[in-house]
């Protein structure tokens, strides 16, 4: 997969989603935040299972959606988390994961309902959209090289 700033694809299928997840984590290199958004069913968790498996830290049968832990870790030497903020309703429930140590580190971190969060800017956002039966659209867009948190203060974001 050729690297861009923006694209957009269409999948017809859940087999299809996870094969774009694949490709996709051959462009991911740690540390980087990445946003998955879109609304409920839209295919984020699948999505995320591509991913993960396409790193090499788990299998997609062994990633599930962190709904109700928040954070999933995958890996021993490259570190993932899979982060749902699905259940979180406020900026003290969001402070109390942190997720700020989780990205300051060399680790993917994945995030879904990354609408929710408000950090500085994230390295790759997913918008999911479903467009009925089994497909959906995707837009992938890089946005910025981060700086770690503990970097960043005064600084501007490298692009």
């Amino acid at each position: 997969m050729k690297p861009q700033n923006h694209f957009e694809t269409v999948t017809h299928s859940p087999e299809e989603t996870l094969a774009l997840g694949r490709k996709l984590a051959a462009e991911l290199r740690p540390p980087c935040l990445v946003l998955l958004e879109g609304e409920l069913g839209s295919g984020k968790t699948t999505l995320a299972k591509g991913i993960v498996a396409g790193l090499g830290v788990a299998s997609e049968s062994e990633v599930t959606s962190p709904s109700f832990t928040l954070v999933h870790e995958y890996g021993r030497e490259r570190k993932v988390y899979h982060v749902d903020l699905y259940r979180v309703e406020s900026a003290r429930d969001l402070a109390t994961l942190g997720l700020e140590d989780l990205i300051d580190q060399r680790a993917i971190v994945l995030v879904e309902w990354g609408e929710k969060l408000d950090f500085p800017a994230p390295q790759v956002r997913i918008k999911l959209d479903h467009l009925g039966n089994q497909d959906r659209l995707i837009v992938v867009q890089k946005i910025v090289v981060r700086l770690p948190l503990s970097e960043a203060k005064g600084k501007e974001p490298r692009t």
